[in-house]
């Protein structure tokens, strides 16, 4: 086996690679230390710092998706968005039945503008949830946290969560979380996080990382992202309709490709199993091996298919023949629990693992790690399994984060940190099945149903998704009235929609979107929608200077040159200034400018021209009232139109004039006399 280096003393653990990356959301780097790396026993005897608080066996091998998504995720809305055999007859429950047709009424009702409907729908939410209803309660405390129907009520909203959390519902666990973590309620949010991820990864393939379904940004800043919601329109998409013509042709790795996309639903898919399954036997059968491996992660599963570990190794086994290393961490979960074999096997499920190791393949790293950690067939040793965990986590596996969070959650292997188990906690429990909200957010936003694509997003929000947070505060800047956002008691007047898209912005600019930061600090620095604050719009741009944005330092610069909000300090000014330049060279005019204000106003204190650079910011709105009242009005634009037109006209007419004039002085031609084609002409020596 590759023998595995040791730790250095700074180790990067590149978490974005579990995130779709983005320009707006800078990645999020864990650093440890030697320090962090705690000295930890190395044979079976317990380790005294572990925390009491952590459950039996909590580094054991999960189990494989032993749930349907629908008892993973309780009172989800797929069986709206997603209704398929697997899903439950809800008639059979009337609660249930109630419950999901007062939602139905809900989506209906902001999809079509309908405030009569969806005030019906709120009061049967209420009245639901009064009964004792969690799922309910659920919605109920999205509803009072939103100030949709109702007066917002932060407080209310919380109660409602935190009774909807008691009876099982895994959203609200969700939302609890991230308000702890907003909070620094560390040692609350951890507790919750860590329930939540467990899920997540009992939802994860075994032999490799599963697919992520990416939240889509659907905006790059101002403008609409069409690139990536192109890619997403799933079967109308031209790449998938290539796509599907050349798997039809008969070829092979096409066929996997889109047996994938119709599993997971990824590319704007509906998930269909029977399709996947179909597209996968079609791709075998011309020996396609990472088809041979989902079909044995989907027997060992059970979805879609009657659950058959026998033929589940079958499988892999064949896909491990075709060189395919990852299958060999399959084959290696199967012997470590004795399914579809004569018995448990921890020497052979040790070997699978090592092969898989040995052609970096992350989940060998991290299946090793379990066992050393665990003591499964080898001798416990925590510090070579927190080292196989970081190997594995360096290729991005989730499930080596979630291992990793626990061991900073119970100080086993690495030092206490809820902060930091906490943020790993949440990167791994934002992969659990209530992720799906993403896609049918995209999905009503590709249709044109913006109303309803505005209520998922914020769902998913509350929840603590950044890109949520981000795309449900651009459909309200971008579409404004037509984002059907219904406030306390109808559609949101100006000031509600402009208080939400705040909230939203703020919320995502926690969490490293530089973007939101910026329009926060331009909120509070202008007063639009909020009373203005010139500190708390430095407080924003020094957030946005932080993931090294050069507007905002260009931002804080000016402000240090002005003492607005930060002190009169022309140093620090110049210094923002330069380090905007740098940052971003399209930057060089604005820096410019700038500094030549610095300069006079360095040297010219309390001079005429320095009165008249502080005059210039009171006078531009000026300039720009009278351009759009006055020039831009129809019949004086038209006017201003042909005239300038007409000076076009003479200057080029002028132009050419003088040109011909010097054509004809260097070749002896009269200068207002054209050239005949083809004669010839006396060039002067």
């Amino acid at each position: 086996m590759r023998r595995l280096t040791s730790c250095r003393l700074t180790l990067s653990l590149l978490i974005f690679s579990l995130l779709p990356l983005s320009l707006l959301a800078r990645p999020f780097v864990l650093v440890l230390s030697q320090d962090d790396l705690k000295d930890a026993p190395t044979s079976g005897e317990s380790d005294g710092d572990s925390s009491p608080d952590s459950p039996p066996e909590w580094d054991e091998f999960g189990d494989s998706d032993s749930k349907p998504e629908h008892e993973l995720d309780p009172g989800s809305w797929r069986p709206i968005f997603e209704p398929d055999s697997s899903t439950p007859d809800n008639t059979e429950d009337p609660v249930m039945a109630e419950y999901y047709s007062t939602v139905q009424k809900m989506l209906g009702a902001v999809s079509g503008g309908e405030v009569r409907m969806m005030e019906e729908a709120s009061a049967e939410i209420e009245a639901a949830a009064v009964a004792g209803n969690p799922h309910a309660q659920s919605v109920l405390g999205f509803l009072y946290g939103l100030g949709q129907m109702r007066e917002r009520n932060k407080a209310k909203a919380f109660l409602y969560h935190h009774f909807a959390a008691e009876g099982g519902n895994m959203q609200s666990k969700m939302a609890l979380a991230y308000t702890y973590s907003r909070q620094d309620m560390y040692d609350k949010a951890v507790k919750l996080y860590a329930e939540l991820a467990e899920v997540a990864v009992n939802s994860f393939l075994i032999s490799k990382d599963s697919p992520v379904i990416e939240p889509v940004r659907i905006h790059n800043g101002a403008e609409e992202n069409k690139e990536a919601l192109r890619k997403s329109r799933g079967e109308e998409d031209e790449d998938f309709q290539i796509l599907e013509y050349q798997a039809q042709k008969g070829n092979a790795a096409a066929m996997y490709k889109i047996g994938l996309f119709y599993y997971f639903g990824l590319r704007g898919m509906r998930r269909d199993h029977a399709k996947a399954l179909a597209w996968f036997l079609k791709a075998v059968k011309k020996g396609e091996p990472r088809s041979m491996e989902l079909l044995g992660e989907i027997y060992a599963r059970g979805a879609g298919v009657e659950r058959n570990y026998t033929k589940a190794l079958e499988w892999l086994t064949l896909a491990s023949k075709q060189q395919l290393y990852s299958a060999y961490n399959g084959m290696g979960y199967l012997y470590v629990k004795g399914y579809g074999v004569e018995k448990k096997n921890y020497t052979k499920a040790k070997e699978y693992f090592e092969k898989a190791a040995d052609n970096e393949e992350a989940g060998g790293h991290y299946n090793l790690g379990v066992m050393y950690l665990k003591g499964i067939g080898v001798k416990r040793d925590v510090k070579l399994a927190c080292k196989y965990f970081i190997v594995a986590a360096n290729a991005g596996q989730p499930k080596a984060f979630y291992q990793l969070a626990k061991m900073f959650h119970t100080g086993v292997g690495l030092k206490k940190d809820l902060i930091m188990a906490s943020a790993l906690y949440k990167l791994v429990a934002e992969r659990g099945p209530w992720s799906t909200l993403s896609r049918w957010a995209l999905e009503s936003y590709l249709k044109g149903d913006v109303g309803k694509a505005f209520l998922l997003y914020s769902r998913m929000a509350e929840l603590g998704y950044e890109i949520a947070q981000s795309n449900a505060a651009w459909i309200l800047d971008k579409y404004g009235e037509r984002s059907m956002c219904m406030g306390e008691s109808g559609f949101c007047t100006d000031a509600e929609r402009h208080q939400r898209a705040h909230s939203f912005w703020w919320q995502a600019s926690e969490q490293g979107n530089e973007h939101a930061a910026l329009l926060i600090g331009d909120a509070y620095y202008y007063g639009r929608g909020t009373e203005r604050d010139y500190e708390r719009a430095a407080e924003a741009y020094m957030h946005a200077k932080s993931q090294s944005n050069a507007q905002a330092m260009f931002n804080l610069g000016y402000m240090h040159e002005h003492g607005q909000g930060l002190p009169f300090d022309l140093h620090l000014a110049k210094r923002y200034y330069d380090q905007a330049q740098e940052i971003d060279p399209a930057a060089k005019l604005p820096v410019t400018l700038a500094l030549t204000s610095l300069w006079i106003r360095r040297n010219y204190a309390d001079s005429f021209l320095v009165n008249l650079i502080d005059s210039l910011p009171g006078v531009y709105p000026k300039i720009e009232a009278w351009v759009e009242n006055v020039i831009m009005e129809e019949g004086n634009a038209t006017i201003l139109t042909l005239f300038v037109c007409l000076l076009t006209v003479l200057y080029l007419r002028e132009r050419q004039r003088r040109h011909v004039a010097g054509v004809g002085g260097e070749v002896g031609v009269p200068p207002n006399q054209p050239f005949e084609h083809g004669a010839p002409v006396a060039v002067p020596r």
